[in-house]
């Protein structure tokens, strides 16, 4: 048995305390299950790209067609905070949660919102809920209010990012705060160094993103991935610049062709930013097309008529970490190896 074995790992069948992250549509079966088949858990993405249950649910049972391992479903809830929003606008959110139980996922991890209304009917599944927080106030409430393991995602990660701290100073706080509750790392962490870092400092495995967006898997253009591998950490910026349809909700991308247009206006306000309120393109998913506003927050796909360089190209820190393109199974391999060796090196 490998020596990164935690309890969770033990918990839920694995052999790698690593967590691929279920960035949106961009997250689909062909990556889930090469995580998982090589030892760690794949997440599926059920955020975003107006997927529609019976599409999630076609998704979740191709994940099983190609893997007989454990695997889990994301879902961003911030909708269920917003008291304002109409009836109509919450309700797919629970339309997904009830396809991942009805599908039986081992894991429901969320993210941005209160996740206690799914407790009773998850645990009575058999399913387990795990929350990504940012904060230790965050952390301690997820666990009193029943969540089965936190995730400590701190201000370097890509995408979304509910910290504020960097995660290593974040992560032992949260562990210590809510010890014996699991705890997972996120942001930040790029590489097999990284992972032995986490476990050191008490986490139970880590959940890893812009890793993953640069693998074959990843149902994201080539253009994408290569300015992951091209990028270091001082190429991504932090900030709210992509808030249309979600305001007041930080985001870590590249720095890009719509950021350089808003930095050389000067950093105009929402509403004023320039060529807000056009289209960059039409996502062209399978289930129906999607026009894209300008500054709006969303995952690439391949089907896109834009220009990706107006895009937010999520990407955490952690892209200095990331010089290569390889299959999710090579990758979870190699970072398994690595935190191992730098585990052994520190005895």
């Amino acid at each position: 048995m490998t020596g990164l074995q935690t309890p969770l790992c033990r918990e839920l069948g694995i052999v790698y305390p690593i967590f691929s992250v279920g960035f949106g549509v961009s997250a689909g079966p062909e990556l889930v299950a090469a995580v998982s088949n090589a030892g760690a858990f794949g997440v599926v993405g059920g955020s975003g790209g107006a997927m529609q249950p019976d599409e999630l649910r076609r998704r979740i049972r191709r994940v099983r067609e190609l893997t007989d391992r454990p695997f889990g479903f994301n879902l961003i809830i911030a909708s269920l905070e917003d008291p304002d929003a109409a009836e109509e606008d919450l309700s797919w959110v629970g339309d997904r949660i009830d396809v991942a139980l009805e599908e039986r996922v081992l894991v429901l991890v969320l993210f941005w919102g209160d996740p206690s209304s799914f407790f009773e009917e998850a645990h009575a599944r058999g399913t387990k809920v795990f929350l990504q927080v940012g904060s230790v106030a965050e952390a301690r409430a997820a666990v009193a209010a029943g969540v089965d393991a936190v995730i400590a995602q701190g201000i370097e990660a890509g995408g979304h990012v509910r910290g504020t701290t960097s995660v290593w100073e974040l992560l032992p706080a949260v562990v210590e705060a809510v010890t014996p509750a699991p705890v997972l790392a996120s942001g930040g962490i790029g590489d097999g160094a990284g992972i032995a870092r986490a476990l050191r400092l008490g986490a139970q495995g880590v959940s890893m993103g812009t890793r993953f967006v640069a693998s074959e898997e990843a149902w994201i253009p080539p253009a994408y991935k290569e300015r992951v591998l091209q990028s270091g950490a001082e190429d991504t910026f932090y900030g709210e610049l992509f808030d249309v349809g979600w305001p007041n909700a930080p985001q870590r991308a590249l720095r890009a062709k719509t950021f350089s247009e808003w930095d050389a206006a000067g950093r105009p306000p929402s509403g004023q930013r320039p060529g807000e309120g056009t289209s960059i393109g039409t996502l062209h998913f399978p289930w129906r097309d999607e026009e894209w506003p300008r500054y709006s927050p969303g995952m690439l796909i391949p089907d896109f008529d834009g220009d990706p360089d107006c895009a937010p190209l999520w990407a955490g820190e952690s892209c200095s970490d990331v010089n290569d393109l390889k299959p999710a199974g090579d990758i979870v391999r190699r970072l398994a190896r690595d935190a191992e060796e730098t585990l052994a090196q520190n005895r």
